[in-house]
């Protein structure tokens, strides 16, 4: 969902992390501020992306640092 409300961004974006956390109860207080702004919540509570990233991959364009021996 694409908003030109920087508010709303931002409250659609901290939802996504609850729902992501599992804190069912900060999902339900962003929904109430989204109803607030006129905009309806997304019905899905299932995370964006369901395969957590890895850290130990590094960034696009980047390369691995070497393990540092002394």
């Amino acid at each position: 969902m694409a908003t030109e409300d920087p508010m709303v961004a931002a409250l659609l974006r901290e939802r996504e992390g609850y729902v992501t956390h599992g804190q069912a109860d900060r999902v339900a207080q962003v929904d109430e501020q989204l109803k607030l702004r006129g905009v309806e919540p997304p019905t899905d509570d299932k995370p964006a992306s369901s395969k957590p990233t890895s850290r130990t991959t590094p960034p696009k364009g980047r390369r691995a640092r070497g393990t540092e021996t002394t």
